[in-house]
């Protein structure tokens, strides 16, 4: 009797050890189900419009793909931290985020400033994680290590600017910029461009990093009258200036760099003020109906029903589609052969807009194109 006892426990207590067993292969099963990809982003403080938007980007294209049965199988999770675009707060959760979530890439960090303290940092070079599409276009991001742009640098947007206001005999230009790393790299390229297309900087102004208000940059740039003024601002900036410098009588065109939401800008301004405002594309439009990627894009985004896609959106969309093409080409699925697939040379096409990261030093991208709006808000190429 004891000895059939203790037979069956011992053979209860194999069974408990196999459903144990069992329940950690499902478990592990489970916790390599997904794909992880981290962003960290400022979804607060003035720049929460751009992170907000970039977010939406990359979420709506990720959705995609993982309603189609994700990537070998397995789901894409994207893993999203505010850094209120505070560099202290972006290189803090940036490495908390690695360290607990373990993604394959980051996404999206928006921020000169924000990318050149996480480059310093040395996080990514340190974990092996690449960052797909940095929100930036400052040649000391294009430079970092596994930090990749998909889009036009600064430099090139700067240049072409100025190569347009020379064919259009403007030859007095004044600068308002924001006085941080995005800034000063705008200034620098402007004063380059400006000496090699035979264009005057007749005056230049910035406003302080995190903040809104224009009114003394209004004042410098209603008293030195300029023909055109160039924009390196943040959206939230640009249309608080837009709005003064209208308002105080100022009639210089303005030219606005890429990295003001248009689409935001229209909005808050109304089609009276922003009517003659001029902007740099270097990323795809919505209106750009003839390329893949924002027919992809608009029929995706009219089925979602995500407040926050706006223009500057179509900047994620375009860099999650760098990091599922990596990510489907890597030999496995780890952040080196993920950044091995991103860049081998021969670049890919995301849909009528061609990406090659294989050159360190360059952005993915050096398109640069001009558009302006015209009367009740319409764009005109």
């Amino acid at each position: 009797m004891q000895q059939r006892m203790m037979a069956r426990l011992q053979s209860r207590f194999v069974a408990l050890r196999l459903l144990a067993a069992c329940a950690l292969a499902v478990a592990a099963s489970v916790a390599h189900a997904e794909i992880v990809i981290g962003q960290v982003t400022p979804l607060s403080g003035p720049q929460a419009v751009t992170g907000k938007a970039i977010a939406a980007g990359v979420r709506l294209y990720l959705d995609a793909v993982n309603a189609t049965g994700g990537v070998r199988g397995q789901q894409l999770k994207l893993v999203v931290r505010d850094d209120a675009q505070n560099p202290q707060e972006t290189v803090r959760k940036v490495n908390a985020l690695i360290d607990e979530a373990d993604p394959v890439a980051m996404i999206g960090t928006v921020g000169t400033t924000n990318l050149e303290a996480l480059a310093a940092d040395g996080i990514l070079t340190r974990s092996h994680v690449p960052l797909i599409g940095a929100i930036s276009g400052a040649a000391s991001v294009a430079a970092a290590d596994r930090m990749y742009v998909v889009k036009a640098r600064y430099r090139d947007e700067v240049d072409r600017l100025f190569a347009n206001l020379q064919r259009l005999s403007i030859s007095r230009v004044g600068l308002v910029y924001q006085d941080d790393g995005l800034g000063r790299d705008v200034l620098t390229g402007s004063r380059d461009a400006a000496a090699a297309h035979g264009v005057s900087l007749v005056s230049s102004a910035s406003y302080a990093r995190n903040t809104t208000d224009t009114a003394q940059v209004v004042e410098k740039m209603i008293s030195a009258r300029p023909d055109a003024i160039f924009l390196g601002a943040t959206t939230a900036a640009a249309i608080d200036f837009v709005k003064r410098y209208r308002q105080a009588g100022g009639a210089a065109l303005i030219y606005g760099m890429s990295i003001i939401d248009p689409a935001v800008l229209l909005k808050n301004l109304g089609p009276r003020l922003a009517r003659g405002y001029a902007f740099t594309i270097v990323v795809p439009i919505p209106s750009d109906t003839q390329l893949a990627v924002v027919r992809e894009y608009n029929r995706l985004r009219a089925a979602s029903q995500d407040p926050n896609l706006s223009t500057r959106s179509l900047e994620g969309f375009i860099a999650a589609k760098a990091a599922v093409w990596a990510i489907k080409r890597a030999q496995r699925i780890e952040p080196d052969s993920v950044l091995a697939a991103l860049t081998k040379a021969g670049g890919f096409d995301a849909g009528d807009y061609a990406l090659d990261f294989s050159q360190r030093g360059l952005t993915g991208s050096r398109f640069v194109d001009f558009a302006m709006f015209g009367e009740d808000g319409r764009v005109v190429r």
